[in-house]
């Protein structure tokens, strides 16, 4: 089913995407790196995208940028509204779907940063680092790797190297960082960073 055209507020400066899990019983270090981190963007004077919810990681980071005075562009899917609880206090849009809201959040975005998340988060970033492999986008991504919460992946990444199924260069499309100030910082340094080829067949 095709949407009505979204209107979207314009901003002029950059836009950091936030992949995070919606879970009110999410550890309090990662809601409270979330936070952090939404305000760290305020301060910074990016403009926050995120899912629209205002539950779990997802929540604290919008009140967190919201509060420090800073832009936040959330996009949240009709069905989830219940679910997810819309966080109305910033710009939010509310879409068909799970792939328009992935699309809007890819469009609107300068960079990516992955907090910790359940399945949702997984496929979402998935699906960014499949596209960077495939050399269809050469946004950052930057995993906020806090408590160590996304090791396990980064070691199905390097197996998947070691077994000749990925190319070792692409152990190089992403950044880790353990903190929410190293992370601000690689945002910052994202924008000189040259572009890699991830698929070199």
């Amino acid at each position: 089913m095709m949407s009505a055209p979204v209107s979207i507020l314009p901003f002029d400066g950059k836009s950091v995407c936030l992949f995070c899990g919606s879970s009110d019983g999410a550890n309090p270090d990662y809601v409270a790196a979330a936070r952090a981190f939404g305000a760290e963007t305020a301060r910074a004077g990016w403009r926050l995208v995120y899912g629209g919810g205002g539950v779990g990681l997802m929540g604290a980071s919008a009140r967190g940028a919201h509060e420090a005075g800073g832009r936040v562009l959330g996009i949240m899917p009709a069905f989830l509204r219940s679910r997810e609880r819309l966080y109305d206090e910033v710009e939010t849009l509310v879409v068909t779907s799970m792939h328009e809201r992935k699309t809007l959040m890819y469009d609107q975005s300068d960079a990516f940063v992955v907090a910790p998340g359940g399945v949702g988060t997984l496929e979402e970033v998935i699906e960014l680092l499949s596209w960077k492999r495939l050399d269809l986008h050469s946004k950052p991504i930057i995993f906020l790797n806090i408590n160590g919460f996304w090791d396990s992946l980064f070691a199905v990444m390097r197996h998947s190297v070691a077994e000749g199924m990925t190319p070792s260069s692409f152990l190089q499309a992403w950044v880790v960082c353990d903190t929410v100030e190293a992370t601000i910082a690689a945002l910052q340094a994202s924008d000189v960073t040259p572009h890699l080829q991830h698929d070199p067949r």
